[in-house]
């Protein structure tokens, strides 16, 4: 089966979806971090501040390789009409590209959001981490279910 080739979805649509998604994913760090706090107590300083920022990376990346691999689409990501899929192909993305998306993406974050600022010199306008991971934010012209 061939897959039609993929339409990029603008700079804007992507950056609205993304804070709809920053939305979700500070209320995902703040539930995750109560039944760590439950069980290891104080983490302001230490291993333990440590552990539990390891802890939401590990809870964050697991909602959004979650949702790239089964569907492509987070919940604004369907809002917003975006589907995550294969740069080279336009089909889908398995867990390892996920899971390689999004760490490159938690390191442009921490590179002062470098990582998404790449998509303004781009020649394609791809974020930094779907250049590298070889993926791509796509309009979903599908019909709506």
């Amino acid at each position: 089966m061939s897959v039609a080739p993929a339409r990029p979805a603008s700079l804007v649509r992507r950056l609205g979806s993304a804070l709809y998604d920053l939305l979700l994913t500070i209320a995902a760090a703040m539930i995750a971090t109560f039944p760590f706090l439950l069980l290891a107590g104080d983490a302001t300083h230490g291993w333990k501040r440590h552990l539990l920022q390891a802890w939401i990376l590990a809870v964050v990346g697991a909602y959004y390789v979650g949702f790239w691999t089964r569907g492509g689409q987070t919940l604004p990501m369907k809002t917003w009409r975006i589907r995550l899929v294969r740069s080279d192909t336009g089909g889908p993305v398995n867990a390892g590209r996920a899971v390689h998306r999004y760490l490159l993406a938690v390191l442009g974050l921490a590179a002062v959001g470098l990582g998404f600022a790449w998509a303004l010199v781009d020649r394609d306008r791809l974020f930094l981490h779907d250049r590298l991971a070889g993926t791509m934010l796509a309009l979903d012209e599908r019909p709506r279910e």
